[in-house]
């Protein structure tokens, strides 16, 4: 057990006093350090060596002062010596050193003066020998101390992950594997924890590996498997003549070492491995960082992308901070000067007990675990009066690791999860010992994090945590999306939301909201926030999930909208995230907090409501229509193939088709989806509407592509498809207008800020994969392509992945456009193409007229660059400036037909259409009558 730092001080001024007057390096240099080693209760010898030989560079034959492997390198000079020379010749020493005895720090002394340099954080400290006292807690690394700050980019977690991987490599290649191998890991990385933290004497683990076991490795598993049982083991319970080496070890519990493992298997080149592990400090792993770092060496795929695996503190702070943290600090800021009501408050914080049902790897609860020891131990400095050098802390600490819980699907980050707590609690534990300067451990471990290992939408929460005993909720649950479930997690979410019409179009997270909303039922209390893909807030998921989460009383507290969620590995798609806080309760303080880039900083915005889209506004959710709510045309979607391939060509097959067949060029029309649309990517099919049957003989190419036409839809399981078999010269579905028309494409890059739209003309064949408006209007175009138009897109659209994903009767029917007089009779168009057309319209008066100009200067500017395609026009590091002052004159246009002049925020864009639509929608029929309606004119027609 390490010196309390009260000891250590007192120790100090003792050795500064006994040594304030020597000068001699070589007479009693090594009495000076084996007495700066007592200060820390440290034996010298079993940790370090005098007179270390080593080679320097040119062959050389050095002789370090004082040599600890792995950790210091010190370099001693009699008084006045110069201390720059001093460390240059320490360096001098490194080129001799193996790469995994480096140390990590070196000291250099003239007795008078001590000057220590950290190599991994680049800093150096200098002071006097009388100032020892009061700079001791530099030399954490002696005592068994290690505070420094935990930083999660910090190398040192990404080296010892990538080392534990090699070692569970190896161990698996011997046999041993699945369970007993996870939980072989786990307790290694306790030890190796414990060494670097003040649980085991300082290079203990180490040491007995290195000391007691064979170079081959061979007696290995045994020596680690008795001290597996001496660690679960109370010392009054062990044998009397234990080896005095094993019997050193401290009594653990916690059942971590409690079940019996089968007898692994080591080599030479394993034993190495452990041994290159202790070489690291684990006093610097990050236990919310390490848990999924840890995980990942299961996955070799995983382990080439160490280091992006984790969930970051930045984004955990996101949600805590307004779920509980910030209100418990204000709390506690207002309690802090009165001692009765600053007691009544350490005693609440030991009350709430907190629920992650999605833990994985404990990322959550270490974090909230960790911050809430931040605040206790604020609460024991306001606690302290100014009179008292210290406080027992054994008895004032409170807050412990059995106030967490959680449900984790997988065994192995189960277990990593309760030790990460531990281990978290122990560097809080080191922190608070410094602090009052009394050595604070709980060894042996009495308490444990409360970690199931379960399927959390099967299991009934209330077995983990009873609801009447929950205060908190949070967690980042699976993003699944719907097409990407498999077949069990698909059942597992119906059965959740049973009942539920359409409930196999949500989400897998989605699942975790409405557990949360039926749990907290009987302790509506309960605050709850959960990480989840913006797509629950976006689109059809609205009009599915929302609803039935309204019906159980769900209110929004707080939400961030999408920002970007820097979890994922290196080389692959982003995850656009929102962060939703929500309660059965009301609360009057609600807090959306913006972002205005999605890697950016969000600022917080008091609201009066949240709606489910994460905008300030009421609770409406837009549902489809079938037709759009102002006096605009109808929209379709385009022509659908469904011909196996067989009516579509390539640049190639159509030059091969005309070549053998020139007669077929009239039948030979541009084709275009959304991909050709946006990439100019040239794409044709056969468009045999109204070819004549000896025309079509006349072909034998075409018709052989048309007979394969009708053998794929005769072979389709589907029987509309089998059904136009009858008519292979046709595409499955035609609305091919007549005349030029809008195109939208219906899937375009989230990373563009406008969805580019454009006109085509007749002979131009849509795809099914865009929407047609068969008017070619400068009007609709102008506000189709605003700004205004975008934000309704992006919020009740539905997405593909991260991409924009249009809908005609989602976005379209449901936009609510101005209310502006009614267009002039359309003027017939001329010319073709997306960038340069002839649109109906232009030089009007009015707001109509300032858009229609706004729009037209908008297809001038696309004109500029004939050369440019539109992915090329609307990327946002290649978009001319010309065309993007085009489009902010179009915006100023379009608002201004709404009767505003700009908006502070995309949110608060979206808040203004939405009171819009409620009040465009408030005078429709309502849905019954509206169904009547169509029921009457049904029979009418009939």
């Amino acid at each position: 057990m390490p010196l309390s730092w009260n000891e250590i001080k007192s120790r100090a001024l003792g050795f500064s006093r006994e040594w304030q007057n020597e000068s001699s390096e070589d007479a009693e240099a090594k009495s000076f350090w084996d007495g700066f080693f007592n200060i820390f209760g440290i034996s010298r010898k079993r940790i370090a060596s005098f007179e270390e030989p080593v080679k320097k560079l040119g062959d050389k034959q050095g002789f370090i002062d004082l040599f600890w492997k792995g950790v210091l390198l010190v370099e001693h000079k009699s008084r006045g010596k110069n201390l720059d020379k001093a460390y240059t010749q320490a360096l001098d020493y490194f080129p001799g050193i193996s790469e995994r005895d480096l140390p990590k720090y070196v000291l250099v002394s003239d007795f008078a003066r001590f000057r220590l340099y950290d190599l991994e954080t680049n800093e150096q400290h200098e002071f006097e020998l009388h100032d020892l006292h009061k700079n001791v807690s530099l030399f954490g690394f002696i005592a068994g101390y290690q505070t420094h700050k935990i930083q999660e980019q910090d190398p040192v977690n990404i080296k010892a992950a990538e080392r534990m991987g090699r070692l569970h490599d190896q161990m698996r290649e011997t046999g041993f594997e699945g369970h007993p191998l996870e939980l072989y890991l786990v307790r290694l990385l306790f030890c190796l924890f414990a060494e670097d933290t003040g649980i085991f004497e300082r290079q203990q683990f180490q040491d007995y590996i290195e000391q007691r076991t064979c170079g081959d490795g061979t007696d290995l598993a045994y020596h680690i498997s008795a001290l597996f049982q001496v660690l679960n083991t109370p010392e009054q319970k062990r044998l009397k003549n234990l080896d005095q080496q094993l019997a050193a070890f401290p009594y653990v519990n916690g059942k971590l070492f409690e079940e019996a493992l089968p007898m692994a298997g080591f080599d030479g080149a394993m034993r190495q491995s452990l041994l290159d592990c202790c070489a690291l400090d684990w006093s610097r792993i990050s236990p919310a960082i390490f848990g999924s770092l840890f995980q990942s060496i299961m996955d070799k795929q995983a382990r080439r992308n160490l280091g992006a695996h984790y969930t970051s503190e930045k984004n955990i702070l996101k949600l805590i901070k307004p779920l509980f943290l910030d209100a418990l600090w204000a709390e506690f800021n207002k309690v802090k000067s009165n001692k009765n009501r600053l007691f009544e408050f350490h005693k609440k914080l030991r009350s709430l007990n907190f629920f992650d049902p999605a833990c994985g790897c404990g990322n959550f609860l270490v974090i909230a675990y960790r911050e809430l020891r931040l605040l206790e131990l604020e609460v024991l400095r306001a606690s302290r009066s100014s009179e008292q050098l210290t406080l027992d802390v054994h008895s004032l600490i409170n807050l412990d690791v059995d106030q967490f819980y959680g449900i984790e699907i997988e065994e192995f980050p189960a277990q990593i999860a309760q030790v990460a707590m531990w281990l978290m609690d122990h560097q809080m534990n080191l922190l608070v010992s410094e602090e009052f300067g009394m050595y604070f451990a709980r060894i042996p471990l009495k308490a444990s994090a409360n970690i199931v290992c379960g399927n959390a939408l099967l299991l009934d929460w209330n077995e983990v945590v009873v609801a009447e005993k929950c205060s908190f909720m949070m967690g980042n649950p699976p993003f699944v999306g719907k097409h990407y479930q498999d077949k069990q997690q698909k059942m597992e979410l119906v059965a959740v939301f049973a009942g539920l019409k359409a409930a196999s179009d949500l989400d897998f997270v989605a699942a975790w909201y409405r557990k949360a909303a039926d749990y907290m039922v009987a302790n509506r209390s309960i605050r709850a926030a959960l990480v989840s893909t913006n797509s629950i807030t976006q689109g059809e998921q609205v009009g599915i999930l929302w609803p039935d989460l309204y019906r159980r009383g769900v209110k929004i507290h707080f939400a961030h909208r999408t920002f970007q969620w820097n979890n994922e590995a290196r080389g692959k798609a982003a995850v656009h995230c929102v962060i939703i806080g929500f309660a059965l309760h009301d609360t009057g303080e609600k807090w959306l907090f913006e972002y205005e880039a999605l890697r950016g900083e969000p600022h917080a915005v008091k609201v009066p409501n949240i709606s489910p889209y994460l905008v300030s506004g009421p609770d409406i959710i837009a549902g489809k229509r079938q037709q759009p709510l102002g006096a605009v045309p109808d929209m379709r979607c385009g022509n659908k193939p469904s011909d196996g391939g067989n009516l579509l060509l390539s640049d190639a097959e159509r030059d091969a088709l005309l070549a053998d067949e020139p007669a077929a060029a009239p039948w030979v029309r541009r084709f275009v989806g959304s991909e050709e649309f946006i990439n100019n990517i040239p794409r044709w099919c056969l468009w045999l509407d109204g070819i004549p049957p000896e025309t079509l003989r006349k072909l034998p190419k075409v018709l052989a592509r048309v007979e394969a036409v009708r053998a794929f839809r005769s072979a389709s399981s589907a029987e509309p498809t089998r059904r136009a078999a009858e008519m292979p010269t046709r595409f499955f579905y035609v609305s091919q207008p007549d005349k030029p028309y809008i195109l939208i494409p219906e899937v375009s890059s989230e990373r563009r800020r406008y969805v580019p739209i454009g006109f085509m003309t007749p002979d131009v064949i849509s795809s099914n994969t865009n929407y047609l408006i068969a008017e070619p209007s400068l009007y609709l175009f102008g506000v189709l392509q605003s700004a205004m138009h975008m934000a309704w897109l992006g919020t009740v659209g539905g997405h593909l992945k991260s991409d924009f994903r249009y809908s005609g009767s989602m976005v379209y029917n449901t936009f609510p456009w101005p209310d502006l007089p009614s267009p002039p009779a359309p003027l017939p168009p001329a010319g073709e193409g997306s960038k340069s057309p002839s649109p109906v319209g232009g030089g009007g008066v009015g707001e109509r007229g300032r858009i229609e100009t706004a729009a037209q200067a908008v297809l001038d500017a696309r004109a500029q660059f004939p050369d440019a395609s539109l992915a090329d026009l609307y990327d946002p590091l290649t978009m001319p400036p010309a065309l993007l002052k085009a489009h902010q004159a179009l915006d100023k246009a379009v608002d201004a037909a709404y009767g505003k002049t700009g908006f502070k925020s995309e949110a608060e864009r979206v808040a203004f259409l939405f009171e819009r639509y409620q009040k465009i929608t408030s005078l429709l029929p309502s849905a019954s009558s509206e169904k009547t309606r169509k029921t009457r004119r049904k029979g009418e027609n009939a």
